[in-house]
This record gives structure tokens, sequence and C-alpha cells, in this order.
């Protein structure tokens, strides 16, 4: 990671995301924010960067991509997403697959988004298990927020066709959720037994993760009867569900809204490429979000380049979410669903110094990130004048 620097932005239109935006300062100190405020003085020997009017944001945080095990342009060799060869891989680590040379990364800089959580990928009904980084780092270990932040699961179409390609169970919706219950029933078994007597099981470690409510149960799944499905399980076993996708939620957004369940919307700007997602819709998280649901939006990254995320803000803005409420589902929304929010997500006093400095309104596609610090370095920077941008050295 690039060495922090002690810094104040000044003269900036600050959306704290939490709080009413105002025109003032951002004070860095130490990798954290230490002042912000319409009067806020900046401190001797501190950096000033003025924003001569643009706008400062939090980091946007992606809560679902593959960034680091689907790698660009790489083929099969960069294509660590999943792992079809057992239908049940709990105990997998996205972690052990992320390449922090990823292109991608280096996208997600240029687009604002400082932190996202990688997961597996839906080709099983127990993928494995996510983690939560900043885009910035030399080593995955070096960039992790939180180790492991959810435990992916999908239903629907990717599981059954994976495994019913290769004769054996599931084929079926029904043999989907059938592999699902008899994981953590397995595990509820392992858990019941004294300590000592417990013979060691990575799958049911995971598992007991969950049901203990460690972390949250990320739950691919598009159509509406699916979302009923994971309700329905959930109820079951009690874990704390999390909808990764939830094409069709906003059909029974009255329902998600009552269980008090988060979804994590997207990708938007793709094709129906499959049956499963055709009532795909843009005017969906403004449905939801009025609905009572907490929003996020995610791109899936690659299927929609991480550097668009804040361009489906603006879409879903367009087709009726309220302003504020595309800002919190791209910050601080994401930002509670991975248990992260106390270091990101808002401008708050305290908090990690990811800041982005936008050209204008980051909601209207005409504006682009122009600087980017992660816990106070800098780590993008955008020429206007060349039309290029850097990002630092990961070293």
């Amino acid at each position: 990671m690039v060495a922090p620097r002690n810094c104040a932005i000044t003269e900036a239109h600050i959306v704290p995301v939490t709080a009413e935006p105002f025109r003032g300062t951002v004070v860095v100190t130490d990798g954290r924010i230490a002042a912000l405020g319409p009067d806020v003085e900046v401190p001797a020997g501190h950096e000033v960067v003025d924003a001569a009017g643009g706008w400062v944001l939090p980091g946007l945080v992606d809560a679902h991509v593959h960034l680091g095990v689907h790698e660009e342009g790489e083929g099969w060799a960069g294509d660590d997403t999943n792992e079809t060869t057992d239908p049940v891989t709990a105990a997998a680590r996205a972690i052990d697959a992320v390449n922090p040379d990823d292109v991608g990364f280096d996208d997600a800089l240029a687009g604002g988004v400082t932190s996202v959580n990688v997961n597996p990928g839906s080709a099983n009904p127990i993928g494995g298990l996510s983690v939560a980084l900043k885009t910035h780092g030399r080593l995955v270990d070096e960039m992790v927020l939180r180790s492991p932040a959810g435990l992916k699961a999908a239903l629907g179409e990717n599981p059954k066709r994976v495994h019913g390609e290769q004769k054996r169970t599931p084929n079926t919706r029904l043999g989907v959720a059938l592999t699902q219950r008899q994981a953590f029933s397995a595990a509820r078994a392992w858990m019941d037994k004294p300590e000592a007597e417990r013979e060691t099981d990575l799958v049911s470690e995971a598992l007991a993760r969950v049901l203990r409510g460690e972390i949250p149960w990320r739950q691919h799944c598009h159509r509406a009867d699916d979302i009923a499905t994971a309700l329905r399980v959930a109820d079951e076993f009690g874990h704390r569900l999390v909808l990764d996708h939830g094409t069709e939620a906003h059909l029974i957004a009255d329902v998600v809204a009552a269980r008090d369940v988060p979804v994590l919307y997207g990708p938007m700007i793709v094709s129906r490429s499959k049956v499963e997602v055709r009532r795909r819709s843009p005017a969906a998280p403004g449905i939801l979000a009025a609905a009572g649901v907490k929003v996020s939006l995610i791109t899936d990254h690659p299927v929609v380049p991480i550097d668009f995320l804040v361009h489906q803000a603006a879409l879903a803005v367009r087709e009726g979410m309220e302003p504020a409420e595309a800002l919190k589902a791209v910050t601080i929304h994401p930002a509670e669903v991975l248990g992260v929010a106390d270091r990101v997500g808002s401008l708050e006093v305290g908090k990690d110094a990811d800041v982005v400095l936008w050209s204008g309104d980051p909601l209207d596609t005409r504006h682009r990130a122009l600087r980017t610090w992660i816990e106070g370095a800098e780590v993008y920077s955008y020429d206007e004048d060349a039309r290029e941008g850097t990002v630092a050295a990961r070293g």
C-alpha cells in the first residue's frame, strides 16, 4: 500500500452520505478522517488539496464482484470463480484465488470504488467464503477489510445446469434446495457434538459461522419463487439472509421488506441472458427502496465493468430511485451488509480516509473521479489535460 499523507481537501462540495451535504473541508490524518465541516481549519503541516468546487464522497463499495478471481483477458487460466467438482464447497475461500494484479482493480479506482466483496461464483448450491477487500495493494492479505465476509450460495438455473450436465445431484431446483438443507443439517449435527468429539470438518465449520450469525448467507437468486425458497430455508435454519441479484425481488417487495432482508441488486447494464432474468428492470431498485428494502447496487464484475457501478446508480435514479438512496446503495448500505460500516461507506470522523474527489455530481455520467485516496494514500489521479488516469504503484 502507498504510504498515507496528511492532507486537507478544501473548497469542496462534501457529501458525507449519512449527513446532509455542505461546502467545506475534509481533514485526513494518519489514514483516517480527522475532521470535516464548513469551517474546519487546516492543521499545520497538512497538504492542501483545493477541490475548486468538486464533489467529495466516500469511496464507493461494491458488495458483489469477482475481481481477481475472474481476471479479465486471461481466459481459463485467470478464471477461478467456481470449483465445480463438488456441489458443496463451503470451505473454499475466495481469498485464495484473488490476484491483486487483475486490471479490474485499476478500473475500480478510476471509478471511485475503494472497497469490494469478492465472491465465489454461482455454479454450486454452496460455493464458498467471500472476502471484503480494499481495491489497492500488493498482496491480497494487505487489502483485507473482513475475511470471511459471507458464505456464497446459489439457487436457480446455474447450479442445476452445471451439476445436471455432470449427471449428478442437483439437477432441479428442488435438488438444489435439498443440497443446502442437507449441508445445514450436517453442520447442525456437528455443532451439537461436544467440541472434544468433533472431527475436523471444514465444510461444517464454515456453515457453523452462518448458523451462529457470524457471517451472512449470501444467496444468489433471481426469480421470485427462488427468493421465496431462500426465505423458507432461512426460516428453517435461522441464518441471516442477504439476496444477491434479486432480479424479481421488486415483484414481492412487500414480502422482502417485511422480512428486513437486504437486496444486492444487479448487474443492471446487461442483456437478458437467461430465462430467470427476463424481468430485470432498472426501475427495480427504486421500487424496492420505496417499499423499505435496504438496497445495494452491484456490478458482478466482470459481468458489468466495475467502473460502471456509479452509472448503474445514475440509471436507477433516472428510473425513479431517490438520488440520496442511490448514493447509499453504492456506499453505506453495502458497507453495512459486509459488516464494515465502522470503517467505510460514509465520511465520518474516525473512519478510514477512503475518499474520492469527483469533477461534479457522480450521478451525472458526464462527471468522473479525479482523485482517489484509500486510507489517506492517493492511489489514483486523472489528468484532465492529457485525459489520462494514473494508478499508484502497488509496492
